[in-house]
């Protein structure tokens, strides 16, 4: 056995260890559903519903047993029409002393995550949270150590990094097809939610609800960020929505973050509600790029949304002209996070999201924060397994 080993070595080693780490672990989980049907309830069944209901109902693994919400009327609509023969509660309290269930899906409002996980938590249910998992760092690393703690799994949107452009976009970092990386940018806007006051609320704001997957997707290429650099601001300071009319804009509408990763490794995100896009949420025809990394080899953009990928252009000759790669989508939506992490409590496997990946994106949006109110470079605590693919 040789003395010494590479970085290369030496990284694959530690995470074979890790993932045999996790996959006894899961194997544990996995022992506890003897009929291997993960018995899911859904808290929050407004729009985002619609998306997560028909994947959830679409798995063989998963049984969605509970359907919960405030406005009660809306969890009684969304059993009836995708009839899903689930019981009902008006709050989470009424959830968690009715039918059993091994997982809860967080589909509310952002500005209560934090406080309805730590509740599912506490009764012994894993989680799958809708972004952010929580509103502050320190409270999302106590609901992952809570978590751990009780042999739990907890997870955070978004799922960018299950996409098939996501994983061209590593391997192709990770081969080095494009030299030494130097930069990267992402970006994601449009004119602003009218569905609902909370966006635009404290603990809203336009890094939370948009720039947080182009922080996932940057990240999840480049390794974690070191520091964070940060202006923003509000645009508009009063909006009209549907349920409370016009109101007063608290969190950030237009944000410009910098990372500081590894290796020099500098990254850009853009996020705002003022950035008119005709496509606006609707991202199936979207030909823009989102996403750009380059290097002193070849730089590459990724087409269309990082949460709805459209293809890869690879521009790596000096010859000839770029490339347009990996168009299949392979199955992937944005909306698969709790169908592919509930599965994988069945399968006794580890996906490829993680907990700690959506707690870094956390500490950066924190940090972004901080680093406009004060004018200085945040230092930050977290990271997470890498590379991802």
């Amino acid at each position: 056995m040789p003395a010494t080993i590479s970085r290369e070595q030496f990284l694959k080693q530690t995470a074979l260890a890790g993932a045999a780490l996790l996959v006894s672990s899961l194997e544990g989980w996995a022992g506890i559903l003897p009929d291997k049907k993960l018995k899911v309830a859904v808290i929050g069944c407004g729009s985002v519903s619609n998306r997560y209901l028909p994947q959830l109902l679409s798995s063989p693994l998963i049984e969605v047993v509970s359907l919960c919400d405030i406005k009660y009327e809306r969890a009684l609509a969304q059993n009836a029409q995708y009839k899903v023969n689930a019981a009902t509660y008006p709050n989470i309290d009424e959830l968690l002393k009715g039918v059993p269930f091994d997982m809860m899906v967080t589909l509310t409002n952002m500005q209560v995550h934090g406080e309805l996980n730590k509740k599912a938590l506490l009764a012994g249910r894993h989680v799958w949270s809708e972004k952010p998992m929580a509103n502050t760092y320190a409270e999302g690393k106590a609901l992952l150590e809570m978590a751990k703690s009780k042999n739990l799994r907890l997870w955070g949107a978004p799922a960018v990094v299950n996409s098939p452009q996501f994983a061209f976009m590593s391997k192709t970092i990770q081969e080095g097809k494009l030299g030494r990386i130097a930069s990267a940018h992402g970006q994601y806007g449009h004119t602003g939610p009218t569905w609902s006051a909370f966006f635009y609320e404290k603990g809203g704001g336009s890094m939370p609800d948009l720039g947080v997957y182009n922080m996932a997707t940057l990240t999840g290429l480049l390794g974690p960020a070191k520091s964070v650099m940060a202006m923003t601001s509000i645009v508009n300071p009063e909006r009209t929505v549907d349920d409370k009319g016009k109101i007063k804009v608290e969190a950030e509408d237009n944000a410009h973050i910098l990372l500081e990763h590894d290796k020099g490794v500098i990254s850009h995100v853009m996020c705002g509600f003022n950035y008119f896009d005709p496509h606006g949420h609707e991202a199936a025809g979207q030909q823009l790029h989102s996403i750009q990394v380059y290097g002193d080899k070849g730089n590459m953009r990724l087409i269309g949304y990082d949460w709805e990928t459209n293809g890869v252009v690879l521009d790596t000759s000096w010859t000839e002209p770029p490339q347009l790669l990996c168009t299949e989508k392979g199955g992937y939506e944005w909306q698969e996070g709790a169908r592919v992490t509930g599965e994988s409590i069945v399968k006794g496997i580890e996906p490829r999201i993680n907990v700690e990946h959506a707690l870094h994106v956390l500490e950066i949006i924190e940090a972004a924060r901080k680093s406009s109110a004060s004018g200085m470079k945040i230092r930050l605590q977290s990271k997470f397994p890498w590379p991802m693919v």
